[in-house]
C-alpha cells in the first residue's frame, strides 16, 4: 500500500503572529518536531523544536491565553517540586513574544512553597530550515546541526538564511548527537516564595524574503464598540489584534502595507485574499486599501506567459520566495503566479470602493493607468472563447485547476456530485465582472477618461447573457447555477457562490429576492454560518473544503450583501451563526469550520486543517460591524446612506471611530433600529431613506 503524506492538522495548535513571522505550538506551549509545529519566517521554518522540561519532566499544562497582538502565555505546573499537599506550589509561566526578525521567550519559575526549591530547567531546540510547502505536504525533514557561536549563543545557516539563539545565563550542550538537538539548561535555586525569570531569544537574518515587516502601528482606525450582543464586541477586539499581526509591507515600498492571507501556509501576498480583506476594512480608513492596490499594481501583468498565468493587465494571485511545489498532487506554482480569475475585477472594485469611502483623488489618479490595464484584461483576455462570459482553465497541467476563491480540485460539482470540466465560468465571477465594469465606468467618467459608456454597455450584455444561461430549476425553485462547464452546461448545484451576486448589479429585484430566499434555507444556512454547498447536493460533506463547510469570509460577504439590499432576516440568521461560531473558537474565527447542523454538537466542528488567524476571517468582524451600523458613504457624491442591520434582532450598537474621508465618525443605533450619526466631514449629507421594497420573488420562467 502506498504511504500517504497527509497535510498536518492545525485545529488544536496555538499560533502567535507578527507577519512575516509566526510560531505554532501545542496548547502546553511546546514546539515539538512534528507536523506544522515550529517558528516560520517568510516561507521557511526557522525553528522546528522548542521543548521545555523541568528535571527531565514536562510541566503539566493548565492553560494558555493571548497577550496582545503578538504574544501568548502558557501556564504549567511542576507538582513534584515544592510543598507536599494538594495545592501546587511551583508553576511555570512561559511567555512567547514575537518581535521583528525573531522571538523571545521568558520562562517565569514561581514558587509559593515554604521550602526551598532546586531544579534544572531545559529547552531542547531543533532547526530544519524546511520550506513551507515541504511542511504542508507532511514530509519529514531532518534537523540541521547547530554551531556554537559563543558561550551563550548557537546558530544554524543554510543558503542566505541564518538563525541564531541567544540564552542568558544558560549552559549550552551541543556535544555529539546534541548538535542536532541542542539544549539550553539553567540551574534554578529558589528560596521560599521566590521566583526567577529565564530568557532566550531567536533571531533570523533572511535577505531573500519577498515580504517585509510593516511600520510599527497600523494606520487604520481602532473603533470602540458597545453592543447589546457582547459577542460582537469580543469578536471585534480579537480580530483587530489579529489584523494588526497580519500586516505586511512591500520591500520595494515599505510604506505600502497589505494583509497577509493567513497562518501558517499563506503568510505572504495573495491578490484575492488581500483585496477582500482590504475591502472589508474600508470602514476603518482607506490607507490599507491604497497600500494593497499599489503593491498589486506594481506587479500587474505586462506580458503573456502561460507558465505563470501572466497576461497584460492581470492582477497577481500569490507571491513566494521560490517555486511552491506539492508533489503528491502535481501542483507546481512559480514564485509569482497569476492563476486567478477574479483578482483583477476585485482590484477594480476595491479602487472604486476606496474612492467612495474618501480615498483622495491624488491617490486615485496614479492608479488610473492600472485601472485601464485591468479593464483591458477583462476585455481582451478574460473571455477566451468569445461567448460573452468570463472563464478560466489551467493550461500548464501543474497550476490550480480551479481559479476562483473555491480553488480546490473538486470544488465545482454538479447536483449529482460529478465534477465539471473546464473551461469553467463561475457565477460569482460574472457578478464581479459586471460590478467592475460599472465601477470602472464610474471612475473613468469622474476622472475625465474615455470609455465609460462602452463599459456600461458591456455590463448590460453580460447581465443578459447571465440571465439566459445560468438560471436553473432547483429543489427550492429557480436558482443561479454555480457555473457553466466546458460544454456551457449549467453546473446545477446550490452553493454559497450565488450570494456574492448581491450588490453587483447583475440581478434585478426579483432575482435578488429569490437568491436571498435561497440563502436563508436550512440547506444553506442551517449551520454556524453559510454552507458552501447545500445539504441536498450529492457532493455535500460538512468537512469538505469547499463543498459543505462554512467559510467565515464567505458568510460575511453574503451577510453584508443581504444587509445592504435590505434582506434583514437571512442576514440576521447568518450573523447569529458567525457570532455563535466566534464564541466557540475563543473569538478567533478560523478560515473555515464544519458545516454540520446547529442541532448536532451544539457548537461548530473544527475543520482540522483551517488556518487561524486568517485575514479575511478577521476582517469579517469589521464587515459585521459595518453591516450593523449600516453606513454607506459616497464621498464624491456628497452623501452617506444609513441603513443599519442593528436594532430588533441584533440589538443596539454604538461605535466610535469609524472613518470616512479621514474624518472620525460615531454611529449609534438603538434597539428599535434608529440611527444617529455624528462627526461627518463637511459637505456630506446623511440620508436614511428606506431601501425600496423588494418585489415578490417571482422569477420569470422565460430564458431560465
Amino acid at each position: 500500500m502506498t504511504a500517504r503524506h497527509l497535510q498536518p492538522l492545525l485545529h488544536d495548535l496555538v499560533g502567535v503572529v507578527l507577519a512575516p513571522t509566526s510560531a505554532m505550538g501545542d496548547p502546553a506551549g511546546q514546539i515539538r518536531p512534528l507536523g506544522v509545529q515550529g517558528v516560520f519566517h517568510a516561507d521557511t521554518r526557522v525553528l522546528s523544536r522548542a521543548e521545555l522540561r523541568v528535571d527531565e519532566q514536562e510541566p503539566e499544562s493548565i492553560g494558555h491565553a493571548p497577550v496582545g497582538a503578538h504574544a501568548a502565555r502558557f501556564v504549567g505546573l511542576a507538582r513534584w517540586l515544592g510543598d507536599p499537599g494538594a495545592d501546587p506550589t511551583v508553576r511555570l509561566d512561559r511567555i512567547r513574544r514575537l518581535e521583528r526578525y525573531g522571538l523571545t521567550e521568558e520562562i517565569q519559575v514561581v514558587s509559593t512553597a515554604d521550602v526551598p526549591v532546586q531544579a534544572t530547567v531545559t529547552v531542547d531546540l531543533g532547526c530544519d530550515l524546511a520550506p513551507i510547502e515541504r511542511v504542508k505536504t507532511g514530509f519529514d525533514t531532518a534537523s540541521l546541526p547547530a554551531q556554537e557561536l559563543a558561550p551563550d549563543r548557537l546558530g544554524w545557516t543554510a543558503g542566505s538564511t541564518t538563525v541564531t539563539v541567544t540564552a542568558e545565563d544558560a549552559q549550552l550542550d551541543l556535544a555529539g548527537d546534541r548538535s542536532h538537538a541542542p539544549r539550553l539548561a539553567w540551574s534554578v535555586s529558589l528560596g521560599p516564595r521566590q521566583s526567577r525569570t529565564l530568557r532566550w531569544r531567536l533571531t533570523v537574518t533572511d535577505p531573500r524574503a519577498v515580504v517585509a515587516y510593516p511600520p510599527t502601528e497600523p494606520t487604520w482606525a481602532e473603533p470602540q464598540l458597545r453592543a447589546d450582543d457582547r459577542r460582537l464586541t469580543r469578536l471585534l477586539h480579537r480580530a483587530l489584534d489579529d489584523l494588526h499581526a497580519l500586516r505586511l509591507a512591500d520591500p520595494d515600498a515599505p510604506g505600502d502595507v497589505f494583509l497577509a492571507a493567513g497562518v501558517p501556509w499563506f503568510l505572504t501576498l495573495f491578490g484575492r485574499d488581500s483585496l477582500w480583506a482590504a475591502r472589508m476594512l474600508l470602514p476603518l480608513g482607506t490607507d490599507l486599501a491604497a497600500g494593497t492596490l499599489n503593491v498589486l499594481a506594481r506587479r500587474q501583468g505586462r506580458r503573456t506567459d502561460p507558465g505563470t498565468g501572466e497576461q497584460p493587465g492581470k492582477i497577481l494571485h500569490e507571491l513566494r520566495r521560490g517555486e511552491f511545489s506539492l508533489p503528491d498532487n502535481g501542483l507546481r506554482l512559480p514564485p509569482a503566479y497569476y492563476g486567478t480569475v477574479d483578482a483583477t475585477m476585485l482590484w477594480i472594485n476595491l479602487l472604486h470602493d476606496a474612492w467612495r469611502w474618501g480615498l483622495p483623488a491624488v491617490r486615485v489618479e496614479p492608479l488610473l493607468p492600472h485601472l485601464e490595464a485591468a479593464l483591458g484584461w477583462l476585455r481582451e483576455h478574460a473571455d477566451a472563447d468569445g461567448d460573452g462570459l468570463i472563464e478560466y482553465i489551467d493550461t500548464t497541467g501543474h497550476g490550480l485547476s480551479n481559479q476562483g476563491w473555491k480553488d480546490s480540485g473538486d470544488a465545482v460539482r454538479f447536483r449529482d456530485g460529478s465534477l465539471a470540466t473546464g473551461p469553467i465560468a463561475l457565477a460569482e465571477v460574472q457578478g464581479y465582472a459586471h460590478e467592475a465594469a460599472l465601477n470602472g465606468a464610474a471612475l473613468l467618467d469622474a476622472f475625465d477618461r474615455p470609455g465609460g459608456d462602452r463599459w456600461r454597455e458591456w455590463a448590460t450584455r453580460l447581465a443578459a447573457r447571465f440571465r439566459a444561461a445560468y438560471w436553473v430549476d432547483g429543489p427550492h425553485g429557480p436558482q443561479p447555477a454555480l457555473a457553466l462547464d466546458r460544454d456551457k452546461r449549467p453546473v446545477d448545484s446550490l452553493t454559497s457562490n450565488i450570494g456574492h451576486l448581491l450588490g453587483t448589479g447583475l440581478l434585478d429585484g426579483d432575482e435578488q429576492a429569490q437568491v436571498a430566499r435561497l440563502l436563508g434555507t436550512d440547506t444553506l444556512a442551517g449551520a454556524y454560518g453559510l454552507r458552501t454547498m447545500s445539504t441536498l447536493d450529492a457532493g455535500f460533506s460538512p468537512l469538505s473544503y469547499h463543498c459543505g463547510s462554512v467559510w467565515t469570509h464567505d458568510t460575511a460577504i453574503v451577510l453584508a450583501g443581504l444587509a445592504r439590499a435590505g434582506f434583514h432576516e437571512p442576514a440576521l440568521r447568518l450573523a447569529d451563526g458567525l457570532l455563535a461560531a466566534a464564541e466557540a473558537f475563543d473569538y478567533q474565527l478560523p478560515e473555515l469550520h464544519g458545516g454540520d447542523d446547529r442541532s448536532g454538537l451544539g457548537r461548530p466542528v473544527p475543520y482540522p486543517a483551517a488556518c487561524r488567524p486568517q485575514a479575511w476571517s478577521a476582517g469579517a468582524a469589521v464587515s459585521l460591524l459595518h453591516a450593523a451600523a449600516g453606513v454607506y458613504p459616497d464621498v464624491p457624491a456628497g452623501t452617506v446612506r444609513v441603513a443599519p442591520l442593528a436594532g430588533p434582532g441584533l440589538g443596539a450598537v454604538s461605535v466610535t471611530g469609524l472613518r470616512i474621508a479621514d474624518a472620525h465618525l460615531d454611529v449609534t443605533v438603538d434597539a428599535a433600529g434608529h440611527a444617529t450619526v455624528s462627526g461627518l466631514p463637511a459637505g456630506l449629507t446623511v440620508t436614511t431613506a428606506p431601501i425600496p421594497a423588494q418585489r415578490a420573488a417571482s422569477v420569470r420562467a422565460a430564458g431560465r
